[in-house]
């Protein structure tokens, strides 16, 4: 459908077709019931909410137990986590949504009492001097395990066997979460990464793990039902230092992606100040665009006028929302009619319950209240 919004054109995605180009970006709301990580009616009232994008990506949804770093978030590798993920996903499809779930593991980027006592799983052993949340609020991060060759394999297969869960859950298609500072990043970063084996050292030794995990992926789930998330220009953040080798490991990575038909690839602009840093691009859409082949999401920070902007100008096809979409849940709605936007409440961005989380009223139920 042709509109004078490009954010409002159907586009088709793999064997999908999205009613619009408005994605709900995958965001970490602490919901889930923490003795199982499992999802519970919250979420599914939460996401069905929100079913008017073109595509929702759930939050991070954890491969396994030793891959969670934070409270209540809901995994997707016991049969209790695969049920309460249906229940989401059938309630998404029967308001006509598409719904991806995003893979996580959040390696370094966790702490001591989530595993027993162990410490986390990273590619080295290098503190990310960050803090992780958990059931006695903030607290930080040790230096990790540095992974055995078993471990990386096992971690691998854990990853293919959460994509089984997914399709088994019911939905469209799942992310593999590889950016934002977490495991996969964590493997790219030459600060983070360590090794002098085959997982570390020259760039294609530290995308190896990525690229390995990705190819088992793949041959449980369709390539076209596959998206990919990286955060190019990170720095300061989540542990991450950027190099000068930095833009040109993403570089390989994204031209490597060429070589497979992806569903998406989804790329974060800055959400740093990255201005000053001379090795650093500062305008991701517009440098990924020529180089990668594909469907490319992109999100930090968009409006509605630079979500249709950066379509328009050819440099993505499908631009993810996150912020906006916590206190808007008729996002898409919102921009047809181009409504004003709801703020949201920074406070219960990670508290339980329904407060902050499903209580945000659409544009059409601020009317009748007023």
């Amino acid at each position: 459908m042709k509109t004078d919004q490009p954010l409002l054109e159907s586009f088709v995605l793999g064997d999908i077709t999205l009613k619009n180009r408005v994605v709900m970006a995958p965001m970490t709301r602490s919901r889930a019931d923490n003795a199982g990580n499992v999802p519970t009616d919250l979420h599914v009232k939460y996401y069905t909410q929100r079913a008017g994008a073109g595509l929702i990506i759930t939050e991070g949804s954890q491969v396994s137990k030793r891959a969670v770093g934070y409270i209540h978030t809901a995994g997707i590798h016991t049969a209790e986590q695969i049920e309460g993920w249906k229940k989401v996903v059938d309630a998404v499809h029967a308001e006509d949504g598409k719904i991806f779930i995003q893979l996580w593991h959040v390696g370094r980027m966790s702490h001591p009492d989530f595993h027993n006592g162990d410490k986390p799983l990273a590619p080295s052993s290098v503190n990310p001097n960050a803090q992780a949340y958990t059931s006695d609020g903030f607290k930080d991060t040790v230096a990790p395990k540095e992974m055995t060759l078993a471990e990386i394999e096992e971690t691998q297969q854990e990853f293919v066997d959460a994509a089984k869960n997914a399709l088994e859950a019911g939905f469209d298609g799942i992310e593999i979460h590889s950016s934002n500072g977490y495991l996969f990043h964590q493997f790219f970063n030459k600060k983070a990464n360590l090794r002098t084996d085959n997982y570390g050292g020259n760039i294609e030794n530290r995308v190896r793990f990525f690229f390995e995990t990705l190819d088992k992926v793949k041959e449980v789930v369709p390539e076209n039902k596959i998206g990919i998330r990286l955060n190019p220009s990170l720095n300061g953040v989540f542990g991450i230092e950027a190099t000068e080798d930095t833009i040109p490991t993403f570089d390989h990575i994204i031209e490597r992606l060429n070589n497979y038909d992806l569903s998406y690839l989804h790329l974060s602009e800055p959400f740093t100040d990255v201005s000053e840093i001379d090795f650093l691009e500062t305008e991701i859409a517009k440098r990924y665009r020529p180089i990668y082949k594909g469907n490319l999401m992109i999100n930090g920070g968009f409006t509605q006028e630079k979500g249709n902007e950066v379509i328009k100008e050819g440099n993505a096809d499908l631009v993810a929302f996150g912020k906006l979409y916590i206190s808007n849940p008729d996002l898409a709605e919102r921009f047809a009619i181009n409504a004003p936007m709801a703020e949201w409440d920074n406070d219960t961005f990670y508290s339980q319950g329904a407060k902050g989380y499903i209580d945000y009223p659409t544009y059409a139920e601020e009317a009748q209240e007023a």
